[in-house]
């Protein structure tokens, strides 16, 4: 580091493992700088960000979006060839750490989690740390700023709000665990201070400004929303269920995002300087009529999108309510490729495209069976495409008048040194929505 232009110091406190949170304010926009840390005469490696453009300045960008990346089932070798191809901004779209450990029997995983399933702050603490020490991780985070959100596995496999997936586990005693996950989350996270939870509470739902190229509208699917569809009496949750046998599938007192990040998010669309609107969330939005895989009886499954219809429903009304300019949906969890369409009306394809959805593949975790998925497209023609049987990342390059999205995938997951190549490309033109294959 030659020419310094700010310095500054911070006091890495051990109530926060030691990590620090610094907001350095005076920089130029729209370009590089490099940055280091110091301590005890011990120098971290240089890490580099470009700043956001002028708010008032259009300009051209490259973004990588990344989700489920699952320590024990491969290596992050899509991290390393993301970070390859230089993007001006990451996201991370949920289930950055795995808390359950797959089973000691199964050889065919390459790695293990060293630490049991954590319960305990130490315990999500130590997962995060071994998950920092990927070499590939660590250079996708030096090379670009970095956008996280979460899914379940950072605190616990499908839960919802203060409810455990497990029935058995009382609420106190599971917000108690949330508290824990959460506050590991915001230490090992590149996340302002405005973020530091309060107890089982913690906010990361927030809108970013690039220039007036895109409004990025960052959501929180998981810690607001009502408990799933359909809760048998026993407590336990139903997965597959058809619509004629759960009401609540499309009950409009039920919510995903929680009343004010509802609120929240129609003003976002509403006050939106950007020429795109991209946004920014952990599942697949467009509504998926599925066959249960042991029954095949046609159903939604009740923690996604598909289980707080009345939600997606006010989110693509507020979007033409406000006259949103080229909204696209980017999205994780599912371990596949998707692009959609979102249609006015649920289910009628004959209704107007409201936006357009990319959703990504696993980093690593395995994908759902591609023959049992493959088969249901023909009940879904909105889904203009799908792959679950490879690994990967997306790549985003956007300007003033389009978008070119890529679905890029790695040669093997269990190879440290494996290649990449792209295996679908898609444009997306302003001002129509909807994607064509490139």
């Amino acid at each position: 580091m030659t020419r310094v232009v700010r310095t500054g110091q911070a006091t890495a406190q051990p109530r926060f493992a030691h990590s620090v949170h610094i907001e350095v304010g005076g920089l130029q926009p729209g370009r590089p700088y490099w940055y280091q840390f110091e301590s005890l005469g011990a120098q971290s490696a240089v890490g580099q960000a470009c700043t956001a453009p002028l708010a008032t300045a259009m300009v051209s960008a490259r973004f990588g979006f990344v989700s489920c990346s699952h320590w024990e089932a491969g290596y992050f070798s899509a991290y390393r060839h993301l970070a390859a191809e230089r993007p001006d901004m990451v996201f991370f779209l949920g289930d950055y750490i795995y808390e359950m450990n797959v089973s000691p029997t199964n050889i065919q995983f390459p790695r293990r989690h060293a630490t049991s399933d954590p319960m305990d702050l130490a315990g999500y603490r130590n997962r995060y740390a071994q998950y920092k020490t990927d070499p590939d991780l660590q250079a996708l985070h030096a090379c670009a700023p970095s956008v996280a959100t979460w899914d379940d596995h950072e605190v616990q496999n499908d839960y919802a709000a203060q409810w455990s997936q497990d029935p058995n586990v009382p609420v106190d005693s599971f917000l108690r665990r949330r508290a824990a996950a959460y506050q590991a989350f915001y230490e090992h996270m590149p996340l302002r201070a405005s973020s530091l939870p309060k107890g089982p509470d913690m906010r990361i739902y927030r809108n970013l400004d690039y220039g007036r190229l895109a409004r990025f509208h960052v959501l929180d699917g998981r810690q607001y929303r009502s408990e799933q569809a359909c809760i048998q009496a026993n407590g336990s949750r139903r997965g597959y269920v058809a619509p004629s046998d759960c009401p609540d599938l499309s009950d409009p007192k039920r919510t995903m995002l929680g009343w004010e990040q509802e609120a929240w998010l129609d003003r976002s669309f509403a006050e939106s300087p950007g020429q795109w609107n991209v946004i920014a969330q952990d599942l697949l939005v467009a509504p998926l009529e599925q066959r249960n895989l042991k029954t095949q009886a046609l159903g939604h499954w009740t923690d996604g999108w598909d289980g707080y219809a009345a939600t997606r429903e006010r989110m693509l009304a507020s979007l033409q309510r406000q006259q949103t300019r080229n909204p696209v949906f980017w999205g994780g969890d599912i371990h596949s490729f998707w692009t959609t369409d979102l249609h006015a009306e649920a289910g009628n394809p004959d209704s107007a495209v409201v936006a357009t959805e990319f959703v990504g593949t696993s980093v690593t975790s395995g994908g759902p069976p591609f023959d049992a998925f493959n088969s249901i497209l023909g009940l879904n023609p909105h889904v203009k495409f799908f792959d679950s049987r490879q690994r990967g990342y997306v790549a985003v390059d956007l300007s003033e008048q389009q978008m070119l999205t890529r679905f890029q995938v790695v040669s093997d997951v269990l190879d440290p040194a494996a290649s990449v190549s792209t295996l679908k490309r898609f444009a997306v033109e302003a001002g129509k929505a909807g994607a064509v294959s490139g």
